[in-house]
This record gives C-alpha cells, structure tokens and sequence, in this order.
C-alpha cells in the first residue's frame, strides 16, 4: 500500500496506462472510491484538503458588536481592554445573548489580530540583526541558580556580564542580587577582562541602578551610588524597555545566563561556599573561548583577542563595592545585618559599630580599627557566632560555654578540635567544673597571639605531662614553634589576610594623573610690604 496520497495517485496512474484497468478494476484492487481513482487520472497533484470553516447561527446577529469592541480596544489601555469572558458576559447583559463560551473564544481569537492588522497596531513579528563593533558594547543581567550550599539546597544568583561583539562572558555567582553583588560583579569583570566596554552596557531597569522609570520614556531617576558607580568607571548605560519589549534589547546575555546555568551548573553543583564555586567559573571560562558561537568562523577567544585593545583603561582608584550600615551591637554581643545576625566582641556591646557589607563577606569596624570578619550568610534568620568572642564572658559565667552556640558552631568548623576536648575534660576532672572550664577559656585566648596549630600542639604537649594550665600550654607552644624554626606569633598578615578601608572615611584626594591635568596657576607670589598695617589701629591714633 501507498505510504501517501502522492504515492497512491502515482501507483493509479501508472496502472491505467501499462495495465490497461478500468476505473472501477483499480478502485477494487487499491481499496479506494471510484471518485479518487478518477481524480487521480484526471491530476498527477492531490486537491489540497479545504479546511472546514464552522459557522455559528447565535453568534452572527453579534459579530458586528464584538468586532466594534474590539476595534475600541486598540485605543483603550492594555490592561483595560475586553477579554472573551467580558465580552459574553456583556453580550449576555446587554443582548440576552445564548451562546457558549468557545464559540466566542474561537471568533475573538481570530477577530482580534485581524483587526489588528487591518489598523496598523501591530506590525509583523520580527527581529534585526544588530551591528558590534570590537570593544564597545556589553549587556549585563541577573539569574537565578540553585546550588548544595554546605549540604542545604540554597537559592543564590548569578551574575553575567556578556561581551556583544566577541560573546565572552564573565560570571559571578552570589547568595543575594543587591547593589553590592550588582558592584561587585562588575569590578570582577572588569578586572578579568582588562578593561572597560567604550560604547553601552545595556541593563533591565534593576533596583541597584534605577530608583524609577520615567514613564514612556528612555529617561531613568538612578541610585546616587550607581551614578557615582558608573562615572568612577567611565560606563555609559543603556536601559532597555520595561517588560518582554526589553528582554529582546539585550538578548545575548538573557540566552547567556540560561546557556550557564544548563551546561554548568546541571545537575546542581554542591559546595562548601560560593568562592569555591566562583573559583571553578574561572575554569568554565576559559574552555568556552574555544567555543564558536552560531555558525561564526572563529571562536570566542578569537573575537575577543580582536576586541581587548580597544577596551578603555581600569581607573587607578579603587571602589568599595560594599554597603556601609551603621548597626548597634545588643546585648548578646550580635548586629543584625540584612536579617541575618554576625558577633563582635563582647567589649562592644551597646556600641554603634561600622559594617560593609559586601557580595561574600561582612566587616565590621569600631572607628577605624576592625573587629570582625565574617562569610556573609544566605539563610534568613542565620546566625555567625565566634567562639573568640565571648572568651572574657565565659571567664566570669564559665558554666555558659557548655551549652553555647558559639562552642557547637566552634566544634562543626574544627576550631575546637578533640586536643581541646581532651584538655577540658582533665580540667574539669583535676580542678572541678568551674575552674576546669575557665583554665579552658585562657588557653582559647592564647590563640589571639599564638598560631592555632602551636596552641594545638602545646596542648597535646601538656597533656602528655599531666599539665592542663595556660602556662605550660603557651610554653609547649613556643618550643613547637622554635623547633620548627619559626616564630609562634601570630603577624597582622596571619590575622588580616586582605585589609579594607573602613566605611566611614573620607574621600582621597586628586591622584598624581588627575592634578597633572589641572591649569597652571598665573596669580603673583603674596608679599609682606603692608604686614605692619595691622600693628596699628587707626582709631586709635586719629583720636
């Protein structure tokens, strides 16, 4: 049997003219009506089959009455215009009309885009290919990512900022999208690209730019902190349309981050923090610059080499990217920063204190000297406590440490490590319950001036010799480091591995680069001839 109609009318046509069979002999051996067999002797092409065109007797008394609505809707606001459930309902209020719900549906479904076109409003679905030149354009967008963030599934946000040109994008995945992982994620890129896009970095009309839309215009009310952003860098914006309209103005970087998240972060990836994460991104993007985008003849990574010499220079200043809050410290030693609780020392509590907060880590600060360091946390409602913290506490209220959170969170991190279990234990066990547990607590402060493994190592040396006093820790402690050639000390590097300016310090000045552009100063040198006017008083001698 014929597979398609074609084929059957050509196996009829070639039967009657080798064969010799009648009309009705191939009817019978095809198993077809006599009508088709004559059709196909008749045309080597099968009729096209007619699409059955329904008519509907109720609904054609109304059809001029639902074509003047929708005609009316053109000039009505969108989210003002009749749906097929209103224009039943008005047809059945108004004309007592009885008809079903999908008999209008079917009508206006069709009605309303062929009154659409017959008016002009909406022009045929298309889209233009946009020219790039080498070094000029960017886009830049938000997405969301789920990743295994320390064995708990967490919501956290990727950062994408695409070349138009070459295609080369940079990404940073974040636990939030606020203004300083929106900073931050720029800085990153630029300083991975080796420069700064010179035309347009196209954006959605983001909260950490843009504070508002100027209605039916290209006009935005931007965040001070985004133009003083942008102007440090040198970045000239473009905001695309609100909506779907602009989702299509920068589609490279709305592919991009779907593209990332499908091949790179499918299945989801799991990690111990993000900066592991962002560290293997660095790998990622470096294999897609051999990647060829399309049916383009060169790669990525060639496309950019073409486009990195025309990119505009890093200023030399940098920019804090984090967010300067001003939290007071309560009574449990804690500040509470964008629902999320971090510790401090306890010699603050009550104090207002200093705190930036950026993309992956919060400082604190008292004046200019910081107190505190902490990963920024992704759960609401979490809580960072350091067990170094609350140490002069504990020396008074020893009978706190065993059932603190600052000792359980110590223990998951391996801070507190089975030598200070050991220890605590034959404490408690030669000086009792209470002083046991504050010779613990002296030997934990010790670890503000000694190197954690020479304190681990002074313990297990104290223990062996039936010793559980800070003293002979220390001592053990320093012999361990000697013996290794080094000193125990902990230095300003072990303790602050990458030191910040606090927030609340004042602009610097004008560089060397700036100053050179300033014009000459051509004002004359002062003089003192007439310095011994103001010895006299003139009142004086006229009187």
């Amino acid at each position: 049997m014929a597979s398609s109609k074609e084929e059957l009318f050509l196996l009829i046509r070639r039967d009657s003219w080798q064969q010799g069979l009648s009309v009705r002999a191939l009817a019978r051996k095809y198993r077809v009506h006599r009508r088709l067999v004559r059709e196909a002797l008749c045309s080597t092409v099968p009729a096209p089959r007619r699409t059955p065109r329904r008519h509907s007797p109720r609904l054609e008394p109304f059809k001029k009455t639902i074509d003047q609505w929708l005609l009316d809707d053109l000039d009505a606001p969108p989210k003002q215009r009749h749906t097929v459930k209103r224009i039943l309902s008005r047809l059945q209020q108004e004309a007592g009309a009885d008809i079903a719900y999908s008999t209008v549906w079917d009508y206006v479904h069709r009605r309303r885009q062929e009154i659409a076109e017959a008016a002009g409003a909406t022009p045929a679905a298309g889209f233009v290919i946009r020219h790039n030149q080498p070094g000029m354009d960017a886009e830049v967008d938000f997405g969301e990512a789920w990743v295994d963030l320390a064995g708990e599934r967490t919501k956290c946000f990727v950062f994408a900022f695409r070349l138009a040109y070459s295609g080369k994008a940079v990404h940073r995945i974040t636990a939030s999208c606020g203004q300083e992982a929106f900073f931050d994620g720029h800085v990153h890129a630029f300083r991975t690209l080796g420069g700064i896009p010179a035309g347009q970095i196209r954006y959605d009309n983001l909260s950490p730019a843009v504070s508002r839309v100027v209605h039916r215009s290209r006009s935005r009310e931007e965040h001070p902190r985004w133009a003083d952003f942008r102007r440090h860098f040198s970045v000239t914006p473009f905001y695309c349309e609100p909506g779907l309209r602009g989702a299509h103005e920068k589609g490279g970087v709305e592919g991009q981050v779907g593209y990332w998240r499908r091949n790179y972060l499918t299945p989801v990836p799991r990690v111990d923090s993000l900066n592991e994460l962002n560290d293997a991104f660095a790998g990622f993007e470096e294999a897609e610059e051999n990647r060829r985008i399309g049916m383009r003849i060169r790669t990525i990574g060639q496309d950019f080499a073409r486009g990195a010499p025309l990119l505009l220079p890093l200023p030399e200043n940098p920019f804090e990217t984090g967010l300067a809050l001003n939290p007071r410290v309560d009574r449990y030693g804690m500040v509470a920063v964008r629902v999320c609780r971090y510790s401090v020392p306890v010699r603050f509590i009550g104090r207002t204190v200093h705190v930036l907060l950026r993309s992956s880590e919060v400082v604190v600060f008292h004046g200019r000297t910081e107190i505190a360091r902490h990963p920024r946390l992704t759960t609401k409602g979490a809580e960072r406590v350091v067990l170094d913290h609350f140490l002069e506490v504990l020396l008074s209220k020893p009978g706190a440490l065993a059932g603190s959170e600052a000792l359980d969170q110590a223990r998951r991190e391996g801070t507190f490590t089975p030598a200070h279990e050991a220890l605590w234990s034959t404490a408690k066990h030669t000086l009792g319950e209470c002083e046991g547990t504050k010779a613990l607590v002296q030997v934990l402060l010790l670890h503000r001036h000694l190197q954690h493994r020479d304190v681990v190592a002074g313990i297990r040396a104290a223990l062996a010799v039936g010793a559980c006093t800070a003293d002979v820790v220390a001592l053990e402690a320093r012999k361990a480091a000697e013996t290794e050639g080094r000193s125990p000390t902990v230095t300003a590097t072990t303790v602050l591995p990458e030191p910040v300016v606090p927030p609340d310090l004042p602009l610097p000045s004008l560089s060397e680069r700036r100053a050179t552009r300033l014009p000459a100063d051509q004002r004359p040198l002062p003089t003192l001839e007439r310095w011994d006017q103001l010895l006299h008083r003139p009142g004086r001698e006229s009187r």
